[in-house]
């Protein structure tokens, strides 16, 4: 059980310490599993949407919620080359409430640039 610990600990550290290996393993990993399209200078998923939500006594507080949801939750999954709001395309923003009770929903495609 020790050895098989110790060879998981060396392949991790050996994919990190690589030339860009923690940026490879990123990009070839889960947002390979989706098509991409070329938009602007920036490489974009073709038809994979993000969705982000987010609440605030405001109505911009409870958008900047939302983008933020959005950009931590596409980070985490696809690194955070992926994880700008603002370079992503097709965005949708979706605002219910009033004031000092707002909630949004955003939905967009992630791009990396």
């Amino acid at each position: 059980m020790k050895n098989g610990f110790w060879c998981v600990s060396a392949l991790a550290l050996g994919l990190l310490l690589a030339p860009g290996g923690a940026a490879v393993a990123q990009d070839a990993g889960l947002a390979g599993m989706h098509d991409w399209i070329r938009v602007g200078g920036r490489t974009c998923m073709r038809d994979h949407f993000h969705d982000g939500s987010g609440s605030g006594p405001t109505r911009a507080a409870a958008q900047r919620a939302a983008m933020r949801a959005w950009s931590d939750f596409t980070a985490f999954e696809y690194g955070p080359r992926w994880g700008s709001y603002g370079a992503s395309i097709r965005q949708r923003m979706r605002c219910t409430g009033g004031p000092g009770n707002y909630s949004c929903d955003t939905s967009s495609l992630p791009c990396r640039r």
